[in-house]
């Protein structure tokens, strides 16, 4: 029986060594090497730069916009909100008490900047990753009165605006990325 266990023993350590260095070394470092290659941009995290090249955001990554004059992101339950660290939803559910004395005090903080009708949702809750980079556009233009005043812009030129940034690509519903949507404000010049 010993002898049985150990002519056994070997070609298994000799098998978890190798699938160790294929899967858990060289292949990792072959994926690198293609992205690297084939998608420089995204494999490093889709950075964006601001005209000094000094990375201001990631266009797949949501960041707290918590000025006035910005739009705002959607709630973040990621650690103390957008920690990549901590990705994570808040796992509450539409029936959850805690979720509605979470959302409450967001749906008045919309209303009193002027946001009518039904206050959308991305608006007041957390994404499943809650870092989120996106808002719907209705979620965008109810916010176009509180920035345009801020500003002292006219709301059809911020209107305008959150519209010409819809991205109504072939995949998934519309959706507004906040950190271009924010350049682009930035760029208007008064």
């Amino acid at each position: 029986m010993g002898k049985d266990f150990t002519t056994a023993l070997r070609p298994a350590i000799v098998m978890t060594i190798l699938f160790a260095a294929l899967l858990g070394i060289a292949y990792p470092l072959a994926m690198t090497g293609v992205g690297q290659a084939i998608f420089p941009a995204q494999a490093n995290g889709s950075l964006v730069r601001d005209a000094g090249g000094r990375v201001i955001g990631s266009a797949v990554v949501g960041q707290a916009f918590a000025a006035e004059r910005y739009f705002q992101t959607r709630p973040s339950a990621a650690g103390k909100g957008y920690d990549g660290l901590a990705s994570s939803g808040s796992n509450l559910g539409p029936t959850s008490k805690a979720l509605v004395d979470r959302v409450t005090p967001d749906v008045a903080k919309r209303r009193a900047e002027g946001a009518t009708g039904a206050v959308p949702a991305d608006l007041v809750t957390a994404s499943g990753s809650g870092l989120d980079p996106d808002l719907s556009p209705a979620a965008a233009l109810a916010q176009v009165r509180r920035v345009a005043r801020v500003r002292g812009l006219a709301e059809a030129q911020v209107r305008a605006l959150v519209e010409a940034q819809v991205d109504t690509s072939l995949f998934g519903d519309p959706h507004v990325n906040v950190l271009a949507l924010n350049r682009a404000l930035d760029a208007i010049r008064r």
